[in-house]
């Protein structure tokens, strides 16, 4: 989950990046996001294993499909469906948890540099939450990051390391080939013909059902099997989803399509 650079594919949600720096932006001030329509139009948003414990009490965690299948919350089952934020990105109910790849946008740490591994601090300028306001808390404090950009960049180094135990996490599954392509068939009442999800990886339970005694000891020892089970369990929040899609009129009209979970 780690952040392209600037001048490669950005990231789901951003526009833009550009660097924060005391030179262009001493006399900016930072202040929250009122709406973020891309947040709300949007059903698969990637999450950290540090989240896992909250994020599977509110959303199914599946797996994107490609070479990099990092974990990801359904808030929705079709594409542009999201039946937990409005149309502004707002929660449509205050107990519903967001994930943090949500509320450190529109900040980000990014590599400046193709050949360095240094980290940066910046931004998505198209935002409109950082610049010459009137209100809003300052970035600087002289040339110093101000208290609001420490906690800023706070928050942007733990979702940077949480990314890479996610990461790690990830590559644990993949080197046990535990994950398996997904398939979910909800049946609601009245419908002659079920609605069949596809486009997703799951853990496949029959291979860890399988797994040795000492693979399974050291899963456990390490955390990775607590986390596979929270997103097992979690698979249950389709039909959950399913039943809000029908109750918000956004169920589909005819067979749906594959849920698509390229981030």
């Amino acid at each position: 989950m780690a952040t392209a650079a600037p001048n490669q594919n950005l990231p789901l949600f951003y526009n833009a990046i550009e660097p924060l720096n005391s030179t262009q932006h001493s006399k900016m001030k930072v202040r929250g996001l009122l709406s973020m329509p891309a947040v709300g139009r949007t059903h698969a948003i990637p999450v950290t294993v540090d989240e896992f414990t909250l994020v599977q009490r509110h959303y199914p965690i599946v797996f994107a499909v490609g070479e990099n299948p990092v974990p990801i919350a359904l808030m929705g089952l079709n594409e542009g469906v999201n039946v937990f934020l409005d149309e502004e990105g707002r929660a449509l109910e205050t107990s519903v948890y967001i994930p943090a790849y949500v509320r450190r946008y529109p900040f980000l740490l990014a590599r400046l540099r193709l050949d360095s591994d240094e980290l940066s601090l910046c931004f998505d300028p198209t935002a409109n939450a950082v610049g010459d306001f009137e209100d809003g808390e300052p970035l600087f404090d002289g040339e110093s990051p101000s208290e609001a950009t420490q906690a800023i960049l706070q928050f942007c180094e733990q979702f940077e390391a949480a990314g890479q135990r996610t990461a790690a996490f990830v590559e644990d599954l993949v080197k046990a080939d535990l994950l398996m392509d997904g398939e979910v068939a909800i049946q609601p009442e009245g419908f002659e013909q079920p609605f069949i999800y596809r486009g997703f990886r799951m853990v496949d339970e029959e291979k860890l059902r399988n797994l040795r005694g000492d693979e399974l000891r050291r899963m456990n020892q390490s955390g990775l099997l607590a986390l596979i089970h929270a997103h097992l369990f979690s698979l249950s929040e389709m039909r959950t989803i399913f039943a809000r899609q029908m109750q918000q009129g956004k169920a589909p009209q005819q067979a749906p399509q594959p849920v698509p979970a390229e981030v």
